[in-house]
């Protein structure tokens, strides 16, 4: 308990900065009493105004944020009354919007999640998918090299909608590896070629499976591995892609959520270690992942190790599934999850 709390109370000395898929999350609350006449859908009376949060790679600066860190966000945004709300958004968690650029070509990608009854019954998407501009990156790479001395370590928040692009991620991987910085990504499935030779990445299951599909097809060198099948149906299967993927990206390590069932991480040298899940109730996995590389880096950052920073981040998700919609834990919730699986084991 000691070694994680002095762990915790190093996060406010970070810095980190976040670069990916910007997106702005809507909330819309209200009940269901009866069905629609017009069609066998539920009608929902909404209660009160829609809420709005920072989603996407910026869900990750605000968990960072949240949890003391100082944050700076690296992506784009429309020209927009979306993103108008964003940018408010960020400021009011005090997360830096000087690096947010604004497209001119692209609308603010918004998700409106319909939630009644604590139950999510719909999900409306608004989203333009194109690859950022070679003006975009440009500028988007002047930052990051005029500032990554200030910075601890590097998250790649990787959703698909094109701000990822593999020479932006490789040029910003050969500044992190020439400046000894820690580099974590959150993948999307067809770009896994793309994340060699990173500190981590954190994909979960679903992700892993695609990406092992996506690199049968791909990749030739992935076919002369023993790894064949894209089912991850056992612990077995797991562990066998955990450590063929570590192998294949050259990567430090690799931790795949499995939901119910934890997380393993998977380190270079090190034999795979399963840690359980230690969540009580589920309400909402909405931006969980988020919430675990978060947490991972940032205790890297400190000096954790990885199994150390695996762990807390594990407890991390085990507090926001518990919450609805887009959440985020704090310090001294986690400090409680932590004291509080302590107490029932002794």
């Amino acid at each position: 308990m000691s070694a994680y709390k002095n762990i915790i109370n190093k996060f406010k000395n970070k810095n980190i900065l976040v670069v990916g898929d910007l997106i702005l999350d809507q909330h819309i609350r209200g009940h269901v009493s009866r069905i629609s006449p017009e069609a066998p859908v539920p009608i929902v009376l909404q209660e009160g105004a829609p809420s709005y949060a920072p989603g996407g790679a910026a869900n990750v600066a605000n968990n960072l944020r949240t949890l003391g860190a100082q944050v700076a966000l690296v992506g784009r945004i429309g020209d927009d009354r979306e993103g108008e709300v964003f940018l408010n958004e960020l400021r009011k968690r005090k997360i830096s919007t000087r690096a947010v650029i604004l497209d001119q070509k692209m609308p603010t990608i918004l998700k409106t999640r319909v939630v009644a009854q604590h139950q999510q019954v719909l999900r409306v998407d608004r989203e333009k998918v194109d690859q950022c501009s070679s003006g975009l990156i440009t500028k988007i790479l002047s930052f990051i090299h005029n500032n990554i001395n200030v910075f601890d370590a590097i998250i790649i928040s990787d959703y698909g909608k094109g701000m990822i692009t593999a020479p932006l991620l490789q040029d910003v991987c050969d500044l992190a590896k020439r400046k000894k910085k820690i580099i974590a990504v959150d993948p999307k499935d067809d770009h896994f070629g793309y994340y060699r030779e990173v500190t981590v990445i954190t994909p979960n299951k679903k992700e892993t499976e695609n990406a092992i599909r996506n690199l049968l097809i791909t990749q030739p060198d992935w076919r002369e591995l023993s790894l064949n099948m894209d089912r991850l149906l056992t612990q077995e299967d797991v562990i066998k892609a955990g450590e063929q993927l570590l192998k294949f990206l050259r990567l430090e390590s690799l931790v795949i959520t499995l939901g119910e069932h934890g997380m393993c991480l998977f380190e270079d040298g090190k034999k795979p270690v399963h840690i359980h899940t230690r969540a009580k109730e589920v309400f909402d996995v909405t931006g969980a992942g988020d919430t675990v590389i978060s947490v991972f880096t940032l205790s890297l950052a400190t000096g954790a190790s990885k199994l150390q920073s695996a762990d807390l981040a594990n407890y991390a998700a085990s507090v926001v599934v518990g919450k609805m919609g887009t959440a985020t834990v704090t310090r001294d919730e986690l400090l409680e999850a932590i004291r509080e699986e302590k107490t029932e084991h002794t």
